[in-house]
């Protein structure tokens, strides 16, 4: 549908408008995100003027296409990462990092564990999962639980961020109509980078200035029985399959030699499924091998479905935004803006993600507020895949930062490592902050080379 031709200072009103509702919505009088972003969306289509027809358009197609593009792979992904967590997968990776890095080097071992764990494991529960083993090492090297904690917290708040199939990236992708195996690729490139500063190197400072004692309680719940567990290389094998068959699907694309192989690999490698098959593989490997039967399986996956209906429907609704926007024709107000202040849409898209993030505290929401505006651009059609993967990766950035007060991860942290709000802020605040700035930084230095 074409954007209908409104007065660009009442459009831009209407906006301004529209998103301050949305975020009061949400700060002030707590409303749910869902409900808060459908009514900003709402609210700007008719301060705008847009014909009602046109806003219900709008409304339905934002959450047709949004959906379409993402429901399979938030719904496998949820469960490939249930199945992994009950089956102990999570663990076997932790304990054989740990192990082969050393006592010395395992806050290295922690944050790729993490890393790789909240790629289909959501980040609280890998948190939750993992934590007794970094206790456990504080413990063990008598050392403050910070220098463990935080390369784990680093690794997890990456993987989560980045790197699909976890949620954020992938209805950023989907908004932005970029290919996942750029995405998956790029969101690899800049998550070592923030992991690296934000986990080893900073959470060596932390745990050198921070003294955080291990909370007993937990400390008790480290021990686990190594034997029960599945095979490391099992393990990675399995996580690897999505993220190989997604990116050899990119590579067919432009190397000619793999010309005769593109449909088969085109049908593999297409996300959904890619991730049926890895999930296929789980239930059958961690699940009925490891001794679980089909209806207990049953149990299981459906339990992880249960988080994933208030991610798609918010995201749903950051999709309505998008589409008031574009058909209001925001966007093109947005990209005569950028085009005159000559920002790169990369820095555009870190900067809003940011701001929303800091408002809202929900990285979901700062995501799907950002890529909606964003993807509202007409400049984006234009742009190349490395680019729109950069663009991505700055939008998961911006949402990672300056996790305080009004995010629940924040409490989360909090209560787990036993800290106070003080040293909170000063120790996983500033470790967000470089997580999605150094991320931000990495694509930004790509994006020159788009």
């Amino acid at each position: 549908m074409e954007a209908v031709a409104l007065n660009p200072g009442r459009l831009v009103a209407a906006a301004v408008i529209g998103l301050v509702l949305l975020l009061v919505l949400i700060i002030k009088f707590k409303v749910q995100a869902m409900v808060a972003i459908l009514i900003g969306a709402i609210a700007i289509g008719l301060l705008a003027g847009m014909p009602y027809e046109q806003i219900v358009t709008a409304v339905n197609d934002g959450i047709g296409n949004t959906l379409k593009g993402i429901a399979l792979l938030v719904g496998l992904g949820s469960m490939f990462g249930a199945i992994l967590e009950v089956s102990g997968g999570a663990q076997t990776l932790a304990v054989t990092m740990v192990k082969r890095f050393g006592d010395q080097k395992a806050a290295w071992a922690l944050g790729i564990t993490g890393l790789v764990i909240a790629m289909p494991v959501f980040f609280d529960a890998g948190l939750i999962i993992l934590i007794p083993l970094a206790f456990s090492l504080a413990k063990r090297t008598k050392r403050s639980s910070l220098f463990y904690a935080i390369p784990l917290l680093a690794g997890l708040a990456v993987g989560h961020a980045f790197i699909p199939p976890t949620p954020g990236p992938i209805l950023v992708a989907n908004m932005l109509n970029v290919d996942l195996g750029w995405v998956i690729g790029i969101g690899i490139f800049c998550g070592i980078f923030a992991m690296i500063v934000a986990g080893p190197v900073w959470g060596s400072i932390c745990g050198k200035k921070y003294m955080v004692p291990v909370p007993e309680h937990v400390a008790n719940q480290a021990d686990m029985d190594e034997s029960k567990l599945p095979g490391f290389w099992t393990i990675v094998g399995i996580i690897l399959i999505p993220l190989v068959l997604i990116i050899l699907d990119s590579v067919a694309g432009v190397v000619p030699a793999m010309e005769s192989l593109r449909p088969i690999v085109g049908f593999l490698g297409e996300p959904f499924v890619a991730l049926l098959i890895a999930t296929v593989v789980a239930m059958v490997i961690l699940g009925v091998k490891h001794g679980y039967t089909m209806p207990e399986l049953e149990k299981i996956m459906t339990k992880s479905l249960e988080p994933t209906g208030l991610i798609l429907l918010v995201t749903a609704c950051g999709g309505v935004l998008r589409y008031m926007l574009q058909y209001s024709g925001l966007g093109d107000i947005i990209g005569q803006a950028v085009s005159s202040a000559n920002l790169p849409i990369v820095v555009v898209a870190f900067v809003v993600a940011a701001l929303v993030r800091i408002c809202v505290g929900s990285a979901t929401v700062a995501m799907t507020m950002a890529a909606g505006i964003i993807a509202a651009m007409p400049e984006i059609a234009g742009l190349s895949p490395l680019y729109l993967a950069c663009t991505t990766a700055a939008v998961a950035g911006g949402a990672t930062v300056c996790s305080h007060f009004n995010d629940s991860g924040f409490w989360l942290v909090k209560s787990l490592v036993g800290m106070d709000e003080k040293t909170t802020l000063k120790t996983w605040t500033i470790m967000e902050t470089l997580v999605g700035g150094t991320g931000f930084l990495v694509a930004l230095i790509i994006s020159f080379f788009a």
